[in-house]
């Protein structure tokens, strides 16, 4: 079938009209999408550039948030410390309270003040002071001298004694009984040679127990339990940093660089802090505790300061990597990112292009009418 011939002015309309056409269908598929580049063809320079700057982006989020994940993680371990930092305080304040409820066990103290554990004096060799409780004595033998804290250890030393000894706040030697028992000083030391300790043979009489210092030793001990409980729930997302775990955050998405964080055990175990002895009847083992809890307030301390760091780090680097995100997201978009106002602009004038070329198309049709309308 041989092809139809068409006037010129037809012809260059309907050109005019298919191109217009295809012009529309490119401005339409813009405002559709909102992409000036929806392909290589259509920029290959700006197609692959864009695609490189949102895989970054896109290899980003996960980085972002594992960085998330590890500053929750540390969150929840500052929580913990707070926490701990407040049942601690407790505990001091139950072991001051129990400090200041009188003793009611027998005790003696020394009559010579402002001695100190290195305070040395002779004693014959061989000669021995000992502490007894009626049943278990503590002999601390002379080598030709004897310091006070020779006498303290060998008191505090021997198994099963139900004897405590320390100095006093003016440098007294003090010893006092764990339970209802009694206090005897004897040995072979010579009464000039105990005297320079401040020390005579002598029974101070058995005592009673103090049922506060017993109850408030017991809720000691709760507390010291529920600092082990709670050091134990202070996880998140599998990782307690208070129970020896550590923590690994990645800070970019070749995992080149990163931050390890270091768990600590703050159990009680952990933290120094040990079970109540001999119902606290002594002040030598309230304040043992009160030392020991001292030390752990100062560990919970340090330990915050440590984290708080790390928590910083992290909260700027999550920062930083959200930011280069859209960074990189924005740069993308300005790359295949068409202006909807432009392109709505470009319609309009297609459409209008396309009108009057409809238009054209049919006056050249007219005019072919007209020369038909001759051969009639």
């Amino acid at each position: 079938m041989s092809d139809i011939v068409l006037s010129s002015a037809i012809r260059t309309n309907v050109d005019q009209l298919r191109q217009t056409a295809q012009l529309i269908a490119v401005v339409q598929k813009r405002l559709a999408t909102g992409k000036k580049v929806n392909s290589a063809l259509d920029n290959p320079a700006a197609f692959f550039a864009a695609q490189q700057l949102s895989s970054r982006a896109s290899s980003l989020g996960p980085v972002l948030d594992g960085i998330a994940n590890g500053a929750k993680t540390l969150d929840a371990a500052n929580a913990a410390l707070t926490a701990l930092t407040s049942l601690v305080n407790s505990a001091q304040s139950v072991a001051n309270s129990a400090l200041a409820s009188a003793r009611t066990t027998a005790s003696t103290t020394g009559s010579v003040a402002g001695l100190t554990g290195s305070s040395s004096f002779a004693v014959a060799n061989g000669n021995t002071i000992t502490v007894n409780d009626g049943t278990v004595t503590a002999t601390i033998t002379s080598t030709g001298t004897l310091t006070t804290q020779q006498i303290i250890d060998g008191v505090n030393n021997t198994a099963s004694l139900k004897v405590k000894a320390s100095l006093s706040s003016d440098g007294r030697i003090l010893l006092e009984a764990t339970g209802t028992n009694s206090i005897v000083i004897g040995g072979t030391a010579t009464a000039p040679e105990k005297a320079q300790f401040g020390l005579a043979n002598g029974t101070t009489a058995g005592g009673s127990l103090n049922s506060s210092r017993s109850t408030l030793a017991a809720q000691f001990d709760t507390l010291r339990g529920q600092i082990d409980a709670l050091a134990a729930d202070a996880g998140f997302n599998g990782v307690n940093l208070l129970n020896g775990g550590t923590l690994k955050i990645n800070l970019n998405e070749t995992s080149t660089s990163s931050l390890s964080v270091t768990g600590v055990t703050f159990n009680s175990a952990g933290l120094g802090i040990s079970a109540s002895t001999n119902t606290w009847q002594s002040d030598k083992d309230i304040n043992d505790a009160l030392g020991k809890l001292t030390t752990a307030l100062s560990s919970l301390q340090t330990q915050a300061s440590v984290f708080a760091s790390n928590q910083t780090m992290a909260t700027a680097r999550q920062d930083f990597t959200s930011s280069l995100i859209d960074t990189l997201n924005s740069a993308a978009d300005n790359l295949v990112t068409s202006d909807s106002n432009d392109d709505s602009a470009q319609l309009l004038a297609l459409q209008t292009r396309q009108q009057l070329a409809t238009t054209a198309l049919s006056l050249a049709a007219a005019n072919d009418q007209s020369v038909l309308r001759l051969f009639n």
